[in-house]
């Protein structure tokens, strides 16, 4: 089966392996998903990740997700899709939002790359709103 939204469903194998309450994840690789994994580790989402590019057509991307260590829920309690493929989002970079003020995270696909809205409103660039994770 085709997947019409990469990004939606590599979210909704996050959250759902999350409510399963499973410690790791697989979900079929792309540039676009490396970037948000690797934006996930460094903002402390996940415990730590790994590309199989052998895997596969395009490999693989497994990622160890975080759980708190005394009440044993996971870390990441919100992930939402905002740009979607019927509604494409855009944003300057004067008007990034700030996910729950600024605790939680937005992640844009820039002309620089994919990175967070920090860092966007930092380098001065907008584009399009992929999601927000808190």
């Amino acid at each position: 089966m085709a997947v019409t939204d990469p990004i939606a469903d590599y979210l909704t194998r996050l959250r759902n392996a999350q409510q399963a309450k499973h410690r790791v994840v697989e979900i079929p690789s792309s540039k676009m998903k490396k970037s948000i994994t690797e934006i996930l580790y460094d903002q402390g989402y996940i415990l730590k990740y790994k590309f199989d590019d052998e895997a596969g057509k395009n490999g693989i991307i497994t990622i160890a997700i975080k759980y708190d260590s005394k009440t044993n829920l996971p870390v990441i309690q919100k992930l939402g899709r905002i740009s979607k493929p019927g509604l494409r989002k855009y944003v300057n970079s004067s008007e990034i939002p700030r996910a729950i003020n600024g605790l939680g995270v937005n992640i844009i696909s820039t002309s620089k790359g994919v990175m967070t809205g920090k860092q966007a409103t930092r380098q001065n660039v907008g584009g399009e709103l992929l999601c927000y994770i808190y």
